[in-house]
């Protein structure tokens, strides 16, 4: 058990571990927020995928054979069963999207608060030195600018993912309805 810990330590003191954790650090405070922001976002983004590649797959399979069960296609109630199933695919598809839409636009909302923060930092030093020192300020200008990088790119990367989910979202939802459609229209 000491040994993994000694081996996480010394990875963490040399390559990528340790270049990313000086940039982490770096950054400040906000910095590790929204690095676990940008988790959070990951792990609704691929659960989407994988709800989009594999579990809406099999429901609408599902749905469309117990579409093509019906004998009755036509008549008020068989419609309303099928807006129905459309309606619940369609909550289904649309699940975790407005979570990850507020989540983009919290992006660039973060990397402002490094810059705020990042900022104090700087005149905190100018009036505790009472001069303009280029090198006393350099830490906080650099946590002024990276949040502020990094929240840029997470939302630009954001905005891209979310819009591909969304469309896939309303393609999905269009070839069921299209699916059903056909169905009711063949046996008509």
């Amino acid at each position: 058990m000491e040994a993994l810990a000694d081996l996480a330590l010394i990875l963490s003191d040399y390559g990528p571990l340790a270049a990313i954790k000086a940039f982490m650090y770096r950054g400040g405070p906000v910095l590790w927020w929204l690095a676990g922001l940008v988790a959070v976002f990951w792990v609704l983004a691929l659960e989407r995928i994988w709800y989009f590649a594999v579990t809406f797959q099999q429901e609408q399979q599902v749905w469309v054979q117990q579409w093509l069960q019906r004998t009755d296609k036509v008549s008020w109630y068989a419609q309303a069963q099928r807006t129905r199933w459309l309606d619940e695919a369609e909550q289904k598809l649309k699940c975790h999207l407005p979570m990850l839409k507020l989540i983009v636009m919290l992006f660039p909302m973060l990397g402002l608060l490094g810059t705020v923060t990042g900022m104090i930092s700087v005149f905190d030093v100018i009036s505790l030195q009472g001069s303009a020192e280029p090198r006393l300020m350099a830490s906080g200008i650099s946590m002024a600018t990276l949040p502020t990088m990094a929240g840029m790119v997470a939302a630009l990367i954001g905005m891209f993912v979310f819009s591909r989910l969304n469309s896939v979202s309303e393609k999905r939802l269009v070839h069921l309805e299209r699916l059903m459609r056909t169905s009711a229209t063949v046996t008509a």
